[in-house]
């Protein structure tokens, strides 16, 4: 492995414009594309400082930094355009927490991974647009943080409000976003928002081990704990109007909601299934 200095390791980075690093090839070895990561000042000084960290004697063990894993990630088997950091970006497991990339399907020695970043399946992170704006809120905002703790099920253990058995979940598996529309917990234009329109046609819940769907059946409908929140957020600036625009996100001081959640226990029992 070669060790450089942090400046040695600077040289490799280019700052593209005030929100968007450039990690060139060589960075890392055997990079196949290079990566990008999209930071504001605060987060920027995080990931440098992760960077400059690894770079001293005698720093071993623990994660590598996110920059690195970016680069990592870079010169895997398949990778197409680049490898990205989002503006939540920080250290992960093998992946960077944030982590995005694409990859040739028609090229056979693209990867295939069930876990890259973390271990549970579809874990990530969801922005839910209000018509509200912060003025609305702010007179509010004590009560508002308060029902959501009291309505959203929430850390390790928690148990969903959502009545389950196990035929349920069985049909939960197999129908996907269809399951939930029929029982009225979203609306039928959700669908066009997600991966299959929320439903993968050859599922077969069969193939799910019953541990996993143990762990699964009291878990719906629950946040999670470890870095899982839902938080109010407000749209502080707009950088591409265009981009915005198509997520509905129309002006400054709009209210939205970020959630970051995944498939909890059932998903990480899966992986683990599908990987031993």
């Amino acid at each position: 492995m070669v060790v450089r200095s942090y400046n040695e390791e600077l040289k490799y980075l280019e700052k593209m414009n005030p929100h968007c690093w450039r990690i060139k090839k060589g960075f890392q070895p055997n990079m196949n594309v290079e990566g990008l990561f999209y930071v504001n000042s605060t987060l920027e000084k995080l990931m440098l400082e992760e960077l400059r960290n690894s770079c001293r004697p005698g720093m071993t063990g623990g994660f590598l930094p996110g920059v690195k894993q970016i680069a990592n990630v870079a010169s895997l088997p398949g990778i197409v355009g680049h490898s990205i950091g989002l503006p939540d970006v920080h250290s992960g497991y093998g992946f960077a927490i944030g982590n995005m990339a694409a990859f040739d399907m028609s090229d056979p020695k693209s990867i295939v991974s069930p876990g890259g970043v973390g271990f549970d399946i579809n874990c990530g992170v969801r922005l839910l647009r209000t018509n509200l704006s912060e003025k609305d809120v702010l007179p509010i905002k004590e009560q508002l943080a308060q029902s959501l703790f009291d309505h959203i099920p929430v850390g390790v253990g928690s148990k969903g409000i959502i009545p389950m058995n196990a035929r349920d979940l069985e049909e939960a598996l197999e129908m996907g976003m269809d399951w939930s529309l029929r029982e009225g917990y979203v609306w039928a234009e959700d669908k066009e928002h997600c991966e299959e329109y929320g439903r993968m046609l050859n599922a077969d819940p069969s193939k799910v081990s019953l541990r996993a769907k143990k762990r699964g059946l009291p878990q719906l409908g629950t946040l999670g704990a470890g870095n899982h929140y839902a938080e109010i957020q407000v749209v502080d600036e707009i950088f591409d109007k265009y981009a915005a625009s198509k997520m509905g996100l129309e002006r400054t001081g709009q209210v939205v909601v970020m959630i970051h959640s995944g498939s909890r226990g059932f998903g990480h029992q899966v992986a683990t299934d599908c990987s031993s």
